[in-house]
């Protein structure tokens, strides 16, 4: 799986070079950064979706959308861990390019601190509550039930989840994207296999699919932990950055700068997530049968967004690195280059998707009218993805420099102000179906222009330079 990844993104960054696009050697060096986290996005993003389509093979369409109405959230916490993980990137790229390397380890414990302190809490609350949660937005009894246990189980890996999401962006923002792989792709491809044994052997069910979700989790903040505080991995070697572990845990003015990159970002997240409960509680007025082909839909987006995941981080942490040395022409080369790159990628991804829609759509459900709703709302979910090409390719300088204040808003507007009300249209008017295409393409192309044009403006460039004090950690 490793070389045919490497081998398409490393020719998409060759003839667009040959075109002049992009330059050739920023290009390699783009790719090198990107290429192993694609891998780790298809890696988790194939497990997520290989749970919908066990838990559909084994227990049917009711079975999938329950697990689709438990999603949104115990992802909630995963969202929030990834907005404090992107101001982890922020402050380690920036101090790794400045060569301040003995302030990466107190930024990194801050962010654990954080992370645990946003998370836990909502891990009580869907430990104790999830049924009434799940009926917010579920409907039918059966799914309700099977959203019920496998929020339950699935709060569990919340604090986990973040905690893996900041040791993989410590080291890719210290220009390490093989470490994070292995372990974060490697332990997904293992999770698959427990899964498959906990739902077809111990019959296990939604159960199962939550708990491999729960154990993967756990030894992966376990690997990584533990390899960071040695500085090395067996069988990978030394690492980039080595942290001490031991306290102090808290610094003021590290946690004020991290605060001030992560809360948007976070706030975003959580709006995108969010907007997943009022959209499945209108999706819900459909039926139970498109509520199951509209969660497949967004499970293949997903997966189809994980380039977004490579060329996203590249961006932060080559943009960061730069920004930190005081190369601003750079930053702006690499920004701009990656974004070309980042669309090209994602064209090439909807249009394999398009072409073979309706045999994918297979694999999860056999119903012909299921099927044949599952085939329309993937092939919408293609061309909606190629607009978060654009957001994703724009967010990595924004995230880098600090800038995370107007991908929030831009987040709110779509899902708010265009994709809710068009879903609803479609529950209510004779616009029926055509509706949920069209909340697929807004919902990423409002974001996708508002961010695109806060890049273009290069306001981040200034925002940076009022950051980058605190960031290569002059305070102390």
């Amino acid at each position: 799986m490793l070389n045919p990844v490497r081998a398409i993104i490393e020719q998409i960054g060759r003839l667009l070079a040959r075109l002049d696009l992009i330059d050739r050697s920023r290009a390699r060096r783009i790719a090198e950064l990107a290429w192993p986290r694609i891998v780790t996005g298809l890696a988790r993003m194939s497990k997520a979706t290989a749970d919908v389509g066990m838990v559909g093979i084994a227990l049917g369409p009711a079975a999938i959308a329950g697990v689709g109405y438990g999603v949104p959230y115990w992802t909630m916490t995963f969202m929030l861990g990834g907005g404090i993980a992107g101001g982890t990137i922020s402050l380690v790229s920036q101090r790794y390019g400045a060569g301040r390397y003995d302030e990466i380890g107190r930024a990194v414990r801050v962010s654990v601190v954080a992370a645990l302190l946003v998370t836990l809490p909502l891990v009580v609350v869907f430990w104790t509550l999830p049924e009434p949660l799940i009926r917010l937005i579920g409907t039918g009894d059966e799914a309700i039930a099977y959203g019920t246990r496998y929020l339950q189980v699935a709060s569990l890996a919340m604090p986990f989840s973040a905690l893996n999401l900041i040791g993989s962006r410590t080291l890719i923002g210290a220009d390490d994207a093989w470490t994070p792989m292995i372990v974060r792709a490697g332990g997904a491809v293992v999770n698959v296999g427990v899964n498959a044994v906990l739902i077809f052997v111990f019959h296990l069910g939604v159960v199962g699919a939550a708990l491999g979700t729960v154990i993967g989790s756990i030894g992966g903040v376990v690997i990584l932990g533990w390899g960071l505080a040695q500085g090395r991995l067996p069988g990978i070697g030394p690492l980039p950055v080595q942290i001490n572990w031991r306290a102090p845990y808290w610094n003021r003015p590290d946690a004020r700068h991290l605060a001030r990159i992560s809360t948007p970002l976070a706030l975003r997240k959580v709006a995108q997530n969010g907007g997943q409960f009022p959209l499945l509680a209108i999706v819900g007025l459909f039926g139970a049968d498109v509520v199951a082909a509209f969660v497949v839909a967004l499970r293949v987006r997903a997966l189809m967004n994980t380039p977004g995941w490579g060329f996203g981080l590249a961006s932060s942490s080559l943009v960061g690195q730069s920004l930190g040395a005081g190369r601003e022409p750079a930053a702006d080369a690499y920004a701009r280059d990656t974004l070309r790159f980042t669309v090209a990628a994602y064209v090439v991804v909807a249009v394999a998707v398009f072409l073979v829609a309706h045999p994918v759509s297979g694999l999860f459900v056999s119903e012909a009218v299921v099927r044949d709703t599952t085939t329309a709302l993937i092939r919408a979910a293609c061309v909606s993805v190629l607009l978060w090409g654009v957001m994703n390719g724009a967010m990595g300088p924004l995230r880098a420099s600090g800038d995370t204040t107007w991908p929030f808003y831009g987040q709110l507007l779509g899902l708010f102000g265009f994709a809710l009300p068009l879903a609803y249209l479609g529950a209510v008017t004779p616009l029926g179906i055509w509706g949920l295409y069209g909340t697929l393409f807004v919902e990423t192309a409002v974001p996708a222009a508002v961010i695109y044009y806060r890049f273009r403006t290069e306001k981040w460039k200034l925002i940076s330079r009022a950051h980058r004090s605190a960031a290569v950690g002059s305070a102390s």
